[in-house]
């Protein structure tokens, strides 16, 4: 299990390259792939380019034929850093079909040249949302010369819409790329025919591509409570109508359709009446209840009340419940659950990306979508904090009403926020929001320490300036505002799992401004002063190199103390650095960071003496939308009588999140683990992405993570068995409290 494994907190949000990979499909092409067309060896050109390749990434990588240095043929591609904010730079080519079989593999040479601060590699992604794999975990490094790399993917023909392979850099260095083969269980793809591509009726209805046709609304009390009871009615008709989940209707086209006989409505029986004829008018369902099923141990039932709650007239409510009575397959167009993990994947949801300020109506599409999702499919639902249903009626304004594209995504991002999941945010990169918090940045880093802002380090800016303020500086004001003031102004869009972490994302972008220059007060040493901070733009600060440090993963600490960190190790230095580890006393293990590989269960055998179990997962369903239940317990370690005897101290704070957090609860098994610091981000579990109308990229915590007794992790967090937060004073002598604890604690009996 690969926790929100391309997920990244804080600026890493900013910085998720690969990511882009994953989610730049808008669409997908229904040409047919034929035998013969494929220009894996680069050696069909136009005007320069390899016939059928595009480039993507960052403007600082120059892509382009090679002819001189080669593996094979006449040309190889090149992807060569050379501008001044690395990201970023990748070739892809899309097969847009499907095939029969089990396992693709992808193969071809890559050579490279001095790559660093971030890796080269081929990257295949089978669409929409199948697989991915991107050599992120095995990239390569350095200068090598010709070699033979491959990365290969599970297939799901019944549902692939399209291939897309590819090389890709990211971080600096050049890379060439020769040679190519794509094939299917050993068989080369050019000899195998295509599965044609199935196009459901609901991808033929493109009448409201541009526009709803609902430029505006003039709400009163009546029409928002008849949008309120639509959004409930047309979700739940979305994942529980046999009709719809077989996607003969385009079912945001159909919400468009019925709006305005909706708004028109002069009463709620009229409403009712509306919706009744529109369910009558997708046929009848049959097949028997689903309430006497058994689907094993229940963490969540569907919450749907509301149906004869509602007041809804009786032969809406008949009709409603009938439907919920429906037999149903466990497929849908608009939704499935991962073959692995079981998290959702919501597929054949358009993005709407050229409307960056879209219509009223499809405004109102955003918060139905998005409100339907938490309602059905988010498995932490329950621990919101409040009753999910009334906010789909004070949002209805706040969509309605957005006067302009900022309104607009700030009040995406409130409802986002209203969930309480770190995973859930606004992961696109939006241009009106980063003008929102400001475009340029202060190099220095701050963190709530005491509760308060203090500046805990600095950020590298390119051009070798140097901060006015030093470490252990207290920030009062920022801009002639206080502190506290921002703070409460900013709580409410910025979405997180638990209050500490909401203070790490606002202490993120507290020191921004569209200016050159912010103006400051803080404090040292009791005494309060002014001072005017200079800004750069993003691509001015070396951010790569504050969250991806060059430290080694290992070190000793003393002689009998070793310290292993997470953030940057590799699965392939386990066996060798567990040498130097299992003599010693004391192991501690930080994780105020984000793991680099996935080593719960390779670095857990040696902690553990047998298997243990450690974690358990809810997921959802699709034949009961809203239910979620209880999967086996999930172990870590072998039996093992070699295992570590030593002390396990695991280092947490608000900055362990997802998997580090999931690695945590895993280490913490062993004999003698003993957990140190401060709550966690709260946010466990697999992530699933989706769209809004407008372009905007969001996710959820997709499945629920669980203690083997039931305690959640999420919201709450990896509690410590030792609670230490680091002091203004330990900041400013430079003292890492939480490691010193640590060592304290294995130098005890």
């Amino acid at each position: 299990m690969k926790n929100a494994a391309l997920l990244r907190y804080a600026f890493k949000r900013l910085l998720l390259f690969p990511c882009l990979l994953i989610f730049s499909i808008q669409s997908f092409p229904q040409e047919k792939a034929r035998s013969g067309t494929f220009n894996f060896g680069f050696e069909k050109v136009l005007k320069n380019k390899p016939l059928k390749w595009d480039s993507m990434g960052s403007s600082a990588y120059r892509l382009y034929l090679d002819s001189t240095v080669i593996h094979n043929g006449r040309y190889s591609v090149v992807i060569e850093y050379n501008g001044d904010d690395p990201q970023f730079g990748a070739w892809s080519y899309t097969i847009p079909a499907s095939y029969p079989g089990k396992m693709i593999t992808l193969s071809g040479f890559i050579r490279t040249e001095n790559v660093r601060d971030g890796y080269a590699g081929l990257w295949m992604r089978i669409d929409p949302s199948i697989a991915f794999d991107n050599m992120g975990s095995r990239g390569i490094t350095g200068t090598t010369e010709w070699t033979k790399y491959e990365v290969s993917l599970e297939m799901n023909p019944g549902k692939t819409r399209q291939i897309v392979v590819g090389g890709l850099l990211v971080g600096k260095g050049k890379l060439w790329m020769d040679d190519l083969q794509v094939s299917i269980d050993g068989k080369d793809i050019s000899e195998l025919e295509p599965v044609p591509a199935r196009i459901f009726p609901a991808e033929k209805d493109t009448v409201f591509d541009k526009s709803s046709g609902i430029v505006s609304i003039q709400l009163t009390p009546l029409k928002t409570e008849n949008l309120r009871v639509l959004g409930m009615v047309w979700g739940f008709l979305k994942y529980y109508h046999p009709s719809v989940a077989a996607g003969t209707y385009n079912w945001d086209y159909e919400m468009f359709r019925i709006l305005p006989d909706i708004l028109a409505a002069g009463n709620t029986e009229k409403r009712d009446k509306i919706l009744l004829e529109w369910i009558n008018k997708l046929g009848e369902v049959s097949g028997g209840s689903k309430d006497t099923a058994n689907p094993g141990e229940i963490k969540l039932n569907p919450d749907l009340g509301w149906i004869v709650s509602s007041g809804l007239t009786p032969e809406l409510t008949s009709a409603l419940e009938k439907v919920r009575k429906a037999g149903r397959s466990g497929e849908n167009y608009y939704i499935g659950l991962n073959e692995f993990v079981l998290n959702p994947e919501f597929t054949n949801e358009k993005n709407y990306a050229l409307m960056s300020y879209p219509d009223a109506g499809f405004r109102i599409l955003a918060l139905f979508r998005y409100w339907n999702i938490i309602q059905y499919f988010f498995p932490y639902k329950y621990l919101i904090g409040e009753d999910w249903k009334p906010v789909l009626a004070e949002f209805i304004p706040r969509f309605v009403n957005a006067n302009n594209e900022l309104e607009y995504k700030l009040a995406a991002l409130e409802l986002i926020a209203r969930v309480h999941d770190t995973h859930a945010n606004i992961w696109s990169q939006e241009a009106v929001l980063a003008s929102y918090r400001g475009k340029n940045f202060s190099i220095a880093q701050l963190t709530f320490t005491e509760g308060k802002p203090v500046v805990t380090g600095f950020y590298n800016a390119k051009n070798g300036d140097h901060c006015l303020l030093q470490p252990g500086d207290v920030i009062t004001e920022i801009g002639g505002k206080s502190v506290e003031s921002i703070v409460q102004s900013r709580l409410k869009y910025t979405p997180a799992s638990n209050y500490p972490t909401r203070l790490r994302e606002i202490a993120r972008n507290l020191l921004r401004t569209n200016d050159t220059v912010i103006a400051v007060r803080y404090i040292r040493k009791g005494i309060t002063t002014s001072v005017t901070l200079r800004a750069y733009p993003f691509e001015k600060i070396d951010f790569i190199s504050f969250y991806h440090p060059k430290d080694s993963c290992f070190r000793m600490l003393a002689p009998d103390i070793s310290y292993f960190n997470p953030g940057t190790v590799k699965g392939a230095y386990l066996p060798e650095l567990w040498k130097q580890i299992k003599e010693t006393k004391g192991l501690i293990i930080d994780l105020r960071c984000y793991p680099s590989d996935f080593i719960v269960f390779s670095f857990g055998q040696y902690l553990v003496p047998e298997s243990t179990g450690f974690v358990r997962f809810s997921s959802g369903s699709i034949v009961q939308p809203g239910l979620f239940t209880m999967g086996q317990l999930l172990k870590v370690g072998i039996v093992n009588p070699d295992y570590y005897k030593g002390k396990v101290i695991i280092l947490v704070n608000e900055v362990t999140q997802s998997q580090a957090e999931y690695t945590a609860m895993a280490f913490r098994v062993a004999p003698r683990a003993t957990v140190i610091g401060s709550t966690t981000a709260g946010a466990d579990g697999n992530v699933s992405e989706f769209r809004l109308p407008g372009g905007i990229s969001t996710m959820i915590s997709g499945i629920g993570v669980y203690y083997p007794d039931g305690r959640e992790t999420q919201r709450v967090g990896i509690i410590p068995d030792i609670e230490v937060k680091p002091t203004i004073e330990g900041i400013i002598s430079h003292k890492d409290e939480l490691l010193l604890k640590a060592i304290d604690v294995i130098g005890s009996p």
